[in-house]
């Protein structure tokens, strides 16, 4: 059998495609490269052929256009990345790439034969999903609105030239327009839950500076930056209600301060010194711990750790970080927004809040800390949940498997592909 050549395209690979990738990378049959601009983390097994992209100039460009100009300017970049791959001989049959960044935008002139699968993680609407969600949030305008459609150009133009497309999760499926749905098959990245194992923390251990032991009363929140878009400013203002109600609770806010989705506040520096400016000394700060970005395996032990988990997200993409906290068995309390009522049902595998109820949410996380045998049982459904429907290995990758089936080889070549081969990673 002759060998397959697959490539993985974007910016930050590997970022959704980790697992995918790494579980290619294992097949003996299947050669494996992948795309990435230069600050990719990349993965050890996959050999990466970087870019640079330093931005451009944009000052005498219409304003409508910016976001394509850039999206030009990369794919510019990815010409010449693929360009390097083919004079060494890769020639792949299927290309798995995210056309958020107009990375996807030349891949079909450069193979013409591939099988593309694009992957359809949002689509951008003037209202009805992020955008005027938030009334507190800036309004858009005409122009504004405008904008918000056309950020949608490099992704439509992508699923134009797929074969076919995969979106995490059934809402986000759903947003795109009807004609592209058909297109679009439901394959969450998929959670290494091997890895995920629920249990106790070290006794004790540190994190950013902080000590933690086993039994401390511990409320977790995790973002990759602190702001709105991830509820942060509502956590915020729950918190007086639940440091007066609990004097040993300790709060740990994991991430940072830069902005991920949405604007940056205008009169402060960031959202973490807005929402201190105004809450002021309502907050008990001995007890409230910003952890900044934290190493994974402190990550985990803090929330093997935690005596309720807060998540909470505008209508927009849905966090790993949720998952893999149901997946260790937290109590999550989630927004009752679309994404998080996919995964969670009330009072079965955890507890919904109204997004922009801080008093609820706040009596939401006393109840758990103040009678957690009660809740036990939903900390348990929670890591049923993970394991049940998002697990990569038994879930993710068979229906891979499955629309490789469909939309490029025959059954018994993909029968081969099922089996892993160990073998050491091929060097850049």
């Amino acid at each position: 059998m002759s060998e397959l050549d697959v490539l993985f395209v974007h910016n930050n690979f590997p970022a959704q495609f980790r697992n995918l990738a790494g579980a290619m990378a294992k097949r003996a049959g299947v050669r494996v490269r992948a795309i990435g601009a230069k600050g990719a983390p990349g993965l050890p097994e996959v050999p990466l052929q970087r870019y640079s992209f330093a931005g451009a100039e944009l000052a005498n460009v219409h304003s409508f256009a910016r976001r394509f100009e850039l999206e030009s300017r990369r794919a510019e970049q990815v010409i010449y990345a693929a360009t390097t791959l083919k004079y060494n001989g890769f020639a792949p049959k299927l290309i798995y790439v995210h056309p958020g960044w107009g990375e996807a935008l030349p891949l079909r002139a450069l193979f013409p034969d591939a099988t593309i699968c694009s992957y359809a993680e949002f689509y951008y609407w003037p209202s009805g999903t992020d955008i005027g969600f938030d009334k507190d949030a800036p309004r858009y305008g005409v122009d504004g609105e405008t904008r918000v459609i056309l950020r949608n150009a490099a992704t439509l133009l992508s699923l134009t030239e797929a074969n076919f497309a995969v979106a995490p999760t059934h809402w986000q499926r759903g947003i795109f327009p009807r004609e592209m749905q058909t297109k679009i098959h439901v394959v969450h990245d998929g959670l290494d839950t091997e890895k995920l194992v629920p249990g106790p923390p070290p006794a004790r251990f540190s994190v950013s500076g902080q000590n933690f032991e086993a039994g401390d009363e511990v409320v977790t929140f995790v973002s990759r930056n602190l702001e709105p878009y991830r509820g942060f400013h509502i956590v915020m203002r729950a918190l007086p209600d639940i440091l007066k109600a609990r004097p040993k609770a300790r709060i740990c806010l994991v991430g940072g301060d830069g902005v991920s989705y949405g604007s940056a506040p205008t009169d402060h520096p960031s959202w973490k010194a807005a929402l201190l400016a105004e809450l002021g000394d309502q907050l008990d700060l001995s007890r409230v711990h910003f952890l900044g970005k934290v190493a994974y395996g402190d990550y985990l032990n803090l929330l093997r750790l935690s005596s309720a988990h807060i998540y909470l997200t505008y209508p927009f993409v849905l966090s790993w970080s949720m998952l893999e906290a149901m997946a260790l068995n937290c109590l999550v309390i989630g927004s009752a927004t679309s994404p998080v009522e996919e995964v969670i049902e009330d009072g079965v595998n955890g507890l919904l809040v109204p997004f922009f109820q801080p008093q609820i949410l706040a009596e939401r996380v006393i109840e758990a800390l103040a009678q957690p045998e009660r809740f036990r049982s939903l900390r348990a459904e929670a890591g049923a949940t993970i394991r049940a429907r998002y697990d990569f290995e038994r879930h993710s990758w068979p229906a891979h498997l499955k629309l490789i089936d469909e939309f490029v080889f025959s059954a018994p070549l993909v029968a081969a592909l099922r089996e892993p081969a160990a073998r050491p990673a091929v060097p850049a």
